[in-house]
């Protein structure tokens, strides 16, 4: 029996508590919650942190503990601004060139989140609309080659390596010189897929979108509570097909429910899921259906079930 115990007190310690994050007001959501919030969650529109907004270093900066950044690709007017096979045929360079310098002068742990529920229509990014229709240029076939893109340039190195990476996935060269090296663990480039896709068609799969594993650190589901309706199916068929990869919740929440039995349930899956490294709460703005102060039960459980696992 001790020797039992030893042996499972020392699987505890090699196991770290996940990171613990949150998108909107840090503070506010501590004072709710109890969460020291490791991770600090933004989405950011293309070009945003270079030509529009905040410099990237100075929202870094900002966001404080480990940031994460969603890349998006719609412009400062809300249009589309490139498309996934612009960005693999390279047009997309100059901004993430700059978001890879930028990485390297912060200095310090970062996620970054590119095209996040990729398999849903209401992204400018996703191969489908609604009602299932293939949109030109942004096939997966695209949007594998596009992530992937911005992985190599976000993590760097010498233009020669990166270049050869590129030809072997049929793309165009990085125009310019070698880049600044953002290496795994400090910098970590999270895929991220709803588990079901919407339109729920074979071809918008998450799995249809998977660049694989070499241009991926970090796998994510975005799970939601709706109506008392939260796809834990899909959640366990993700962490099960990519067993080499840690995996996350980038966002979760309550849509518009109090319901402390999806919080109880979360902290269940993270902790007999022990490659979950993150879960970020989405989010903690007055007056968001997804604000716990309005959520008392699931408050309370928050802090009971899941302040606690950090």
């Amino acid at each position: 029996m001790a020797i039992a115990i030893a042996a499972a007190t020392a699987a505890s310690a090699a196991t770290p508590p996940p990171l613990l994050g949150i998108k909107g007001d840090v503070d506010r959501f501590q004072t709710l919650t109890g969460q020291d919030s490791q991770v600090r969650h933004v989405i950011v529109g293309w070009g945003q942190g270079v030509t529009w907004g905040s410099h990237f270093v100075e929202l870094f900066q900002q966001l404080g503990g480990i940031p994460m950044i969603g890349l998006g690709t719609r412009g400062r007017d809300g249009s589309e601004a490139i498309t996934p096979q612009q960005i693999a045929q390279g047009q997309g360079d100059a901004y993430l060139v700059a978001l890879a310098g930028a990485i390297n002068q912060f200095g310090q742990e970062i996620l970054i989140r590119p095209f996040g529920e990729m398999n849903g229509y209401w992204n400018a990014y996703s191969a489908y609309t609604k009602g299932g229709a293939v949109k030109p240029g942004h096939q997966t076939a695209w949007f594998r080659k596009a992530f992937a893109r911005v992985y190599l340039i976000v993590h760097g190195g010498a233009a020669a390596d990166i270049d050869a990476k590129l030809e072997a996935l049929g793309m165009p060269p990085l125009a310019g010189g070698d880049l600044p090296v953002n290496p795994a663990p400090t910098t970590r480039v999270v895929w991220n897929p709803q588990g079901f896709g919407d339109p729920d068609i074979p071809g918008n799969s998450a799995q249809a979108y998977y660049p694989g594993d070499a241009y991926v650190d970090l796998v994510g589901d975005d799970l939601y509570d709706v109506r008392g309706k939260a796809e834990w199916d899909a959640a366990e068929a993700l962490y099960k097909a990519h067993k080499s990869r840690p995996f996350s919740f980038p966002e979760w929440g309550l849509w518009g429910i109090d319901d402390p039995a999806f919080i109880k349930k979360m902290g269940e899956f993270v902790r007999t899921h022990p490659r979950t490294v993150m879960l970020a709460y989405f989010d903690s703005v007055t007056g968001s259906v997804f604000d716990l102060q309005t959520k008392p039960k699931s408050r309370a459980a928050y802090r009971a079930v899941i302040t606690s696992l950090g």
